[in-house]
């Protein structure tokens, strides 16, 4: 008959054979399942949105798992303080996307809010190990949010070069905050799950973070330069640091960490007024001195004030690539 005639056309020239596996490859990556903590947050909704365009099931860890579903999005409950968690949920994923931290710039640096930032972090990593070494799974790789607070203020080698993944961490409250919370992880590799940790830097997105502060007094054409505006900010459009997640996920040779971070830092000074000048025609550049933002931020301020020069070379060498690498083009597409 015709159908066997174009059976034996496609088997003879080969594209039958390579039919099958292309099918199954496509099934595969659409019915892949991650598995996300933090999933709430500007990160985690962003990242969750792009996972579900690509046709992956995403499964978001929350308290309150009582959100609405949507199709290829279903939230589970998890609470780390309860240590409890849905291990239904846990065994369907095949990666794990782990984002889950307090903010560290949503309130004043006291003592205890400090004690908060490490313990979420540190508590829900060590709990994340605990649930895959007591508890069946096909979970194959494991992708861990950290920060470039792991890295002091710059160095004449970092000005050079930048900070390297090699560095130590800095003798300081973000960089033993960040060791902690890479060490909290550091078993998923002993497991055989594929471990890949991202040092964020500033994440810009309109919606939140940095950059939906310094849009509050742009909106009154006002580009207030911190310090003397000279510190390195090592910054990342957030399209692109969801792009690094999937990529991450998607390729089995990324493994360890890798430096979130466009490769092309600026000064605080060139930020802001980049903000500015995309933001309305006309801005008055204004300075805010280093002890007012040390009276009004407190220990946060050493923060605010530090350069902190971050290489994107070793994600670069990977083969990834940036849609956003310049700072102008990133604030247009944020801003317009």
């Amino acid at each position: 008959s015709s159908r066997r005639r174009h059976t034996r056309l496609l088997t003879v020239t080969g594209v039958q054979t390579c039919a099958l596996p292309i099918c199954f490859l496509l099934y595969f990556y659409s019915m892949q399942t991650v598995l996300i903590t933090g999933g709430t947050g500007m990160i985690g909704q962003a990242l969750a949105k792009k996972l579900i365009a690509k046709g992956y099931e995403v499964i978001i860890l929350t308290r309150n798992p009582k959100r609405s579903s949507r199709p290829h999005l279903t939230y589970a409950k998890w609470d780390v303080a309860k240590q409890e968690i849905d291990v239904v949920a846990v065994a369907k994923a095949n990666c794990i996307v782990h984002l889950a931290g307090e903010g560290v710039a949503d309130k004043r640096w006291t003592d205890k809010r400090k004690q908060a930032i490490v313990d979420s972090r540190v508590q829900s990593g060590q709990f994340l190990v605990k649930v895959l070494s007591e508890n069946k799974h096909q979970v194959t790789s494991f992708i861990s949010a950290s920060a470039i607070g792991w890295y002091g203020a710059d160095t004449p080698q970092s000005v050079e070069q930048g900070f390297q993944e090699t560095d130590a961490a800095d003798d300081s409250y973000l960089g033993n905050t960040c060791k902690l919370w890479e060490e909290s992880t550091a078993a998923i590799e002993k497991m055989g799950i594929r471990l890949v940790v991202f040092r964020i830097g500033i994440v810009l997105n309109k919606n939140g973070g940095a950059l939906a502060e310094f849009l509050k007094p742009a909106k009154f054409a006002l580009a207030p330069i911190l310090g003397n505006g000279k510190q390195i900010i090592s910054w990342i459009h957030y399209q692109d640091l969801c792009k690094m997640f999937q990529f991450a996920i998607e390729n089995s040779n990324a493994k360890g960490v890798y430096n979130a971070v466009a490769p092309n830092p600026v000064t605080n000074k060139k930020l802001v007024l980049t903000i500015a000048k995309n933001t309305y025609p006309f801005y008055f550049p204004s300075w805010v001195p280093s002890f007012l933002l040390k009276i009004i931020l407190g220990e946060m301020s050493i923060e605010v004030l530090k350069s902190t020069r971050v290489s994107a070379q070793k994600i670069q060498s990977t083969g990834f690539v940036f849609d956003y690498p310049l700072i102008e083009e990133a604030i247009k597409n944020l801003i317009k």
